[in-house]
Order: structure tokens, then C-alpha cells, then sequence
């Protein structure tokens, strides 16, 4: 490179200095640091604009950092903020003769009139700072390229999540104190008093958002069963009434059935169709109209269906980002757990599983949406005498599954053992039904949540209270055609009062 010589009189081109040529200073927008920070002491309105757009290291000049974290934290107790609030927070703060003392204060608020564009501006500043992270992130990430004892997927995953990060606006940060976090809980608290509904993802089944409130963000879900008793069937369901009755984005991962032949259990869950009818396409033209109407709503339904086989933990972070940055998904199923890898991690299959449930763990946290896996159970259960309900120590291959997840449940139906009556007081038939046990739940309590199966349409959905199983057992069992009514079921004869049947 040619060096720039020096001629007395002569005006230098700075973009023929070294280190400016390509742009080695990092981006900054000091003049406009200056005027937000003076708009936000000279008018209140100012703060409210930019309070929820910057944040302290958004700001490229030390000092500006400084001045901004004692504005937010006037902020923060409902204090007035004014160039002495500002000047007295600082002394508290031992920051004061940091920035400049006083007289630095005093100068920035003779900078500006008022917070007119004062939006605009925070906006610029934040486009700086996301900048200079991203110049950060691509050193971080050429640096470690050149390590060659760093695995290429392991370089792939940081490189993503860093800018995942940044995408989201969830940079990494430090330790926050007590202080700020009880506030933060408050106000979540308050936002959940003034909410109507529930705090999480509703499911659609009735007793168990009672008793969760919904799927809460962040949360790892397991649901585990032996092969046969629904674990898919409840999965389906579940998805269907969230996306089309709550319309929110669902992302099923299927590792051991193909995404059309998932697509065909809902549509036949939705239309009340059988799978075999709709595999052979044995359908009456009454059948293909409810066909034809029923499913526009379920083709509306925002769900998204990956069936890529053995599909690896760092396949599912990679997807999962960006379904939940590119379609606002709220919940992620994986169909299921044991079918996954954990992209050549070592150890034995044991270690593996523990290796796949803690990431699931730790994506849920990122994401800050729950996440259910399934999960099949051990053999134990069939060996075990007496009752087949699960236990804890059922999970198969791995206590590192119970370990980290937020809630355990199982789908228990006696009647694939051949049982017909629940183990209760009373002992009501158990036909047409199943039950979702919630065995750990680390935020609420325990319950064995009992819900409709209707085998032939591989569906769950609330037990109707008062809907006994006897009559529910002989409604599944007749066609429509021989259709009886509840008096002719039961041999209930005419009341003297001529009140109805009470069904």
C-alpha cells in the first residue's frame, strides 16, 4: 500500500490513512449518544420512547454507559430523572467523576431542545452496537475456525447460536442482582393477574391447563409410554388444538413416522374419518364433502412437520431457531427422544441420551418456549405385577431424563392390558379412556388427568363429566345408523315427572 505523505497545506484524505481505509474504527454514533442521553434528562417523554429499545452497553463511550444505567435505574423506581436526579444517582453510584463530573452533565444538556427523533436515534444507536457485536461474533468464530482441534459441528452450532442471539435481541449478559430480578418477577406476576386466561400455551384438554396453566416457556415436557398406549395419538391431538383452536405455531419433529402419514392421522382426528378409510380411499360422496370441508381448517393451521430421520440434537437446534425466528413458533414436539443422536457425542447410549436431554433443556431456555418430548418407558412395566401404571423409574435408559425435566408425565390406558375397570374406589370401566399422569411437575402439583380415547380415530379428548364410560363404551361401538338413545342403552324407563334423562 502506497504510504500517504505529508505536505504542508495540502488537506490529508482520511481514507487513505491506515486503519480507516477498511473501516477499522468500530461503528459508532457518538453525536447521537450525546443527544438521547440529553433528551432523556431534559424531557420525560424521551425516557419512554427508548427505555425498552436500549440498554447500557448499547452505548459505544464509556461514560454514556454509565449515565444511561443511572437514568434506568431512576427509571426503574419511579423516580424523576433530571440533570441533578442524574448527577445524585451517579455519586451513589461512585460513577460521577467517571464521566466527567457536573460539568460533562451540564454540557450534554445544553446539546438539544428537546427529545424530538429521540426514537429515531436510540434506533441508530442500537444498529452501532449490533454491529460491533457482529464484528465480535465473526472474530470469536474466525479465531476458533483455525483451532483444528475444534469439531466443525460444534464451530457451526456457536457460529448460529451467536447470531441467533443477536437476531432475537437476546445477547448474552452477566449476573443480575436480587434487586432486579424481584422486580422482573412482579411485574410478571402483575402481567399475569391482568391477563385473561391462562400463563402458558393452552392444550385444548380442559383438566390439565387447569392444572399447568398451559405449557410455560422454557419448560423441557416429557411424556413417556409404552409403544401402543397413545403417545402419538395424544402428541396429535394436543398440536391440532393448539394450532387450530388457539392458533399457535406448532413445530413436530417425527423421527419414526413420515410427515404424511402424520398430516393423515390429524386429518382423520379432525374429520372423523378413519385412517383406514382414508389410506385406501373407501370414501361415500357424503364422506368426501365432510372430507372437503373439514379439513380447510386444518390445512390453515399453522404447524410444521420435519421428518428427517435420526435426527441429531444439532440438527434440532439449527431448525428449531429458525422456525422460531422465521414462522414465531411457540412449541416444539419431538416424536421421540431415543430416535435422536447426539451428533457424535461419545460415551454410551446412556450418556448419549443424558447428553440429548440436557440440550433440550438448554434450547428451551434459549428459545423460551416449551419443549415436549416423548419418550418410550422399559420393560419393567410388563414384567411388574399388579398395577401397570408407570413409575419414574420406568424412564428408559437415562435418570438424567427425569433429572432435567420440568414436568414428567406418562399416558397410562388399561385397557391394552386387558383391564376393564380403574383401580378406583368405585371401579368405573375404563373403556375409551386413558390417562395423562403427571408423575413430576418441578412448578405445581400432581395428578392423573383421565381423558377420552377414541381409538379408531387415534384421538384423545376431554372425559365429559357425568359422561359415564358404560355409556361411553356402547356410543364408540355403534355406527351412526344404529344410533340408540341413552334410555334404550340403559333401560331407563320414562320419569314420572316427565324431566329429562339426565345425560
Amino acid at each position: 500500500m502506497e504510504k500517504t505523505k505529508f505536505v504542508p497545506g495540502k488537506k490529508i484524505d482520511k481514507t487513505k490513512i491506515i486503519g480507516l481505509e477498511k473501516g477499522k474504527i468500530p461503528p459508532q454514533a457518538l453525536d447521537l449518544e450525546v443527544a438521547v442521553l440529553a433528551a432523556m434528562m431534559i424531557d420525560k417523554k424521551g425516557i419512554d420512547d427508548v427505555i425498552d429499545i436500549l440498554h447500557p452497553e448499547a452505548f459505544y463511550d464509556k461514560r454514556h454507559q454509565e449515565i444511561y444505567a443511572a437514568i434506568y435505574a431512576l427509571f426503574q423506581n419511579s423516580e424523576p430523572t433530571d440533570l441533578l436526579t442524574v448527577s445524585n444517582q451517579l455519586k451513589k453510584d461512585g460513577k460521577l467523576e467517571l464521566v466527567g463530573g457536573d460539568f460533562y452533565l451540564i454540557g450534554l444538556t445544553q446539546k438539544v431542545a428537546s427529545s424530538a427523533h429521540i426514537e429515531y436515534h436510540a434506533r441508530i444507536i442500537l444498529q452501532k452496537y449490533i454491529q460491533r457485536k457482529l464484528i465480535s461474533i465473526s472474530s470469536e468464530i474466525i479465531e476458533t475456525a483455525y483451532d483444528e482441534t475444534v469439531d466443525v459441528f460444534d464451530l457451526l452450532d456457536l457460529a448460529e447460536g451467536r447470531l441467533f442471539e443477536v437476531t432475537q435481541g437476546n445477547l448474552k449478559k452477566g449476573s443480575e442482582d436480587a434487586g432486579n430480578l424481584v422486580k422482573q418477577a412482579l411485574k410478571k406476576i402483575q402481567d399475569i393477574s391482568n391477563k385473561e386466561g391462562m400463563s402458558g400455551l393452552a392444550t385444548g384438554f380442559t383438566k390439565l391447563d387447569a392444572l399447568t396453566s398451559g405449557w410455560q416457556p422454557s419448560d423441557l415436557i416429557i411424556i413417556a409410554a409404552r409403544p401402543g398406549m397413545g403417545k402419538t395419538a395424544f402428541v396429535i391431538s394436543m398440536a391440532k388444538n393448539m394450532a387450530i383452536d388457539f392458533n399457535h405455531a406448532v413445530a413436530l419433529f417425527s423421527l419414526e413416522m413420515s410427515s404424511v402419514q402424520l398430516i393423515t392421522r390429524m386429518i382423520s382426528s379432525e374429520t372423523g374419518l378413519t385412517s383406514e378409510k382414508l389410506r385406501k380411499g373407501n370414501l361415500e360422496p357424503h364422506e368426501w364433502e365432510q372430507l372437503n370441508v373439514k379439513v380447510k381448517r386444518l390445512s390453515d393451521a399453522p404447524i410444521y412437520i420435519d421428518d428427517t430421520p435420526s435426527l441429531s440434537i444439532f440438527d434440532l437446534r439449527a431448525k428449531a431457531r429458525r422456525l422460531v425466528s422465521q414462522h414465531n413458533v411457540r412449541i416444539l414436539i419431538i416424536d421421540y427422544l431415543q430416535l435422536m443422536t447426539a451428533g457424535g457425542a461419545g460415551g454410551n447410549r446412556e450418556q448419549e441420551i443424558s447428553t440429548i436431554s440436557r440440550n433440550l433443556k438448554a434450547l428451551a431456555k434459549e428459545l423460551n418456549v416449551p419443549v415436549i418430548a416423548l419418550s418410550q418407558l422399559s420393560r419393567a412395566v410388563e414384567t411388574r405385577g399388579g398395577s401397570k401404571r408407570p413409575l419414574l423409574s420406568d424412564l428408559r435408559e437415562s435418570g438424567a431424563i427425569e433429572q432435567d425435566a420440568d414436568i414428567v408425565s406418562f399416558i397410562f390406558r388399561p385397557e391394552y392390558y386387558g383391564i376393564t375397570e380403574w383401580d378406583d374406589d368405585d371401579h368405573s370401566p375404563c373403556e375409551g379412556q386413558g390417562e395423562f399422569i403427571v408423575a413430576k411437575h418441578r412448578n405445581g402439583g400432581l395428578e392423573n388427568i383421565r381423558l377420552k380415547f377414541t381409538g379408531h380415530l387415534a384421538r384423545f379428548s376431554d372425559l365429559e363429566e357425568g359422561f359415564s364410560s358404560e355409556f361411553q363404551s356402547k356410543m364408540n361401538a355403534v355406527s351412526p345408523e344404529q344410533f340408540i338413545s341413552p334410555k334404550d342403552a340403559f333401560g331407563i324407563e320414562d320419569s314420572d315427572d316427565g324431566g329429562d334423562v339426565p345425560f
